[in-house]
């Protein structure tokens, strides 16, 4: 069944398709690159670039909106409830704890005080308690707002969204 002449065709065959596929690569390579295309120290354009003049004078003054309190006095729980679906995988509000403490009373709670959580050394050591503008900071930027904690969570961006959840947890103690 298997002669010299069988185990040379099956040979052949396994390397010019190796050699093949081989080929294509470098060429696929060759018309399309990925990245930025450097020669040296000088990047050459993509496409054109279009000249904009710098404004003289002082930098435009950026609009603030209103301020957190305003917001929180108009927040809506039932939002709240939705917005919590991005906690919900690791936080509770049924009095357990989960990969996170459970958060029933956490509004007006001292920060890392649900006995027997183990809280990382960083939120351990944070002072003070969660009362509606230390969550709001915290929500926005948690890994800025105490560094070092174990939440691997970026923090909701929306300051609607974070009124309204914190009035969802302020309604459930």
């Amino acid at each position: 069944m298997f002669n010299t002449m069988t185990v040379t065709k099956a040979a052949g065959a396994l390397i010019s398709s190796m050699l093949f596929l081989m080929l294509v690569s470098w060429g696929a390579s060759a018309l399309y690159r990925v990245g930025p295309d450097h020669h040296g120290d000088e990047e050459i354009a993509q496409a054109y670039t279009i000249p904009v003049q710098e404004a003289e004078g002082a930098a435009e003054e950026v609009e603030e909106g209103p301020d957190f309190a305003e917001i929180f006095a108009s927040a809506d729980p039932a939002a709240g409830e939705r917005a919590f679906a991005k906690c919900r995988a690791c936080h509770k509000v049924d009095g357990s704890d989960g990969v996170g403490p459970h958060l029933n009373g956490v509004v007006g709670r001292d920060v890392a005080a649900v006995d027997g959580f183990n809280y990382s050394d960083a939120m351990a050591g944070h002072e003070g308690a969660w009362d509606p503008d230390h969550l709001q900071q915290f929500l926005t930027d948690p890994r800025g707002f105490v560094p070092g904690n174990k939440m691997a969570f970026a923090g909701i961006r929306n300051i609607q969204e974070r009124a309204d959840l914190i009035a969802y947890l302020e309604a459930n103690p």
